[in-house]
């Protein structure tokens, strides 16, 4: 056996059964609602909407690649931005400033990534809604686990977040009205 056989054959597993409703949902398996929608009808903090416009909203994303990793949504279900009005795109562009505000103060990353993925082939986990992500970044924030494990830590769990994040588009949102 090569090698790459052997690495194969010595691979650990870290079993997440928690992620099965999520990723048979996004591939529709086994939820003809797209995640997004349904989260529009939680009841919070159940939905982890983090702030809401008149057309698009805030959310954390269930499975983060890091602290505080959202995604700005339309609330209507549209697959790209060209399906977007323009008060849909302004907005949705307004509460990603916000979000990149939000984060910056929150969290004091050294940078973000921020990202719109169109289409399955795109890398998109929910191909039929646009959303856009923002994740925080920090030097060095790439560890054993995910280099070698294949595995993300996230060391702060959903509810803390929106605790961190809630008030702070809230006070954005009353500047933004104010100014």
């Amino acid at each position: 056996m090569g090698q790459r056989g052997q690495a194969q054959a010595s691979m650990e597993r870290l079993w997440a059964p928690w992620r099965l409703d999520y990723v048979t949902g996004a591939a529709g398996a086994t939820s003809p609602d797209c995640v997004f929608c349904v989260a529009l009808r939680l009841p919070e903090p159940e939905s982890l909407v983090v702030a809401r416009g008149d057309r698009c909203f805030v959310v954390l994303n269930r499975y983060p690649y890091s602290n505080g990793h959202l995604l700005v949504v339309p609330n209507r279900h549209l697959g790209s931005l060209a399906e977007t009005t323009a008060a849909e795109l302004a907005e949705l562009m307004a509460l990603t400033r916000r979000a990149e505000m939000a984060l910056t103060e929150a969290y004091c990353p050294d940078g973000l990534n921020i990202g719109i993925n169109l289409g399955r082939s795109a890398g998109a986990g929910v191909p039929g809604h646009l959303h856009v992500h923002l994740v925080p970044r920090w030097d060095g924030d790439t560890n054993f686990m995910t280099v070698i494990g294949e595995t993300r830590v996230v060391p702060e769990e959903p509810p803390r977040t929106l605790a961190r994040l809630v008030p702070i588009f809230e006070r954005l949102a009353h500047e933004a009205v104010q100014g």
